[in-house]
């Protein structure tokens, strides 16, 4: 059993790493196995396919990272029932740092997966987060509405999609916008320093007036 799991193991964090570098459309199931040196017979015994084994790299973050984000939500709203956008985006900053407790560089890593999939249209993927980790999402979109309860809900699901684009974009150009702001500004920056710097930004430009 023990060399089962290593080997699935093993397919998974190759598979992270190229998909996250190269992407799912130009990672191979052969380059796949080559980088984790298992024959192609072992990904199709563990996963049966490239589209599941790109679900089951997303969901080794999503467990963790969608239960604890909707708590966090939850809890934000109970103690306060007034929650700015500010507030709720700020909820989500520990769950996605916890994220490192997965991997090493697991934050920079599911948000770059993340993006691979918005970016390359993964169909797929948006049924499978929908349909496993929907009520989860569903507490963070009611978050958001009750926040702005006079943004129409279809404004609200355009803003949403450019959060994500923003957020994914400022975590591919993380590392380079880490070293132009030391070397211009003298600032010491990281991972969560970058991202809570973008919550004032996508806060005001989801409750922005049309």
């Amino acid at each position: 059993m023990s060399s089962r799991i290593d080997t699935k193991t093993k397919i998974l964090d190759a598979a992270e790493k190229l998909f996250a570098e190269r992407g799912f459309s130009e990672t191979s199931l052969r380059l796949i196995t080559s980088k984790a040196e298992v024959n192609l017979a072992s990904v199709n015994y563990h996963f049966g396919s490239k589209r599941e084994l790109i679900r089951a790299v997303l969901a080794r973050y999503l467990d963790q990272f969608m239960p604890a984000a909707s708590t966090a939500i939850t809890q934000l709203q109970q103690d306060n029932p007034q929650a700015s956008l500010f507030d709720i985006f700020s909820a989500l900053v520990e769950p996605l740092l916890q994220l490192n407790t997965v991997r090493v560089g697991g934050t920079r890593t599911f948000l770059q997966l993340l993006g691979r999939g918005y970016i390359e249209s993964q169909g797929h993927l948006r049924w499978f987060i929908t349909s496993q980790y929907g009520t989860h999402l569903s507490s963070f979109v009611s978050a958001v509405h009750t926040s702005v309860p006079d943004i129409p809900e279809a404004d609200i699901f355009w803003r949403l999609h450019f959060t994500l684009g923003t957020v994914v974009f400022t975590m591919a150009s993380a590392d380079a916008l880490i070293d132009i702001a030391a070397n211009d500004f003298a600032e010491k920056n990281n991972i969560e320093t970058v991202i809570r710097k973008v919550i004032p930004y996508i806060a005001a430009g989801v409750a922005v007036s049309a």
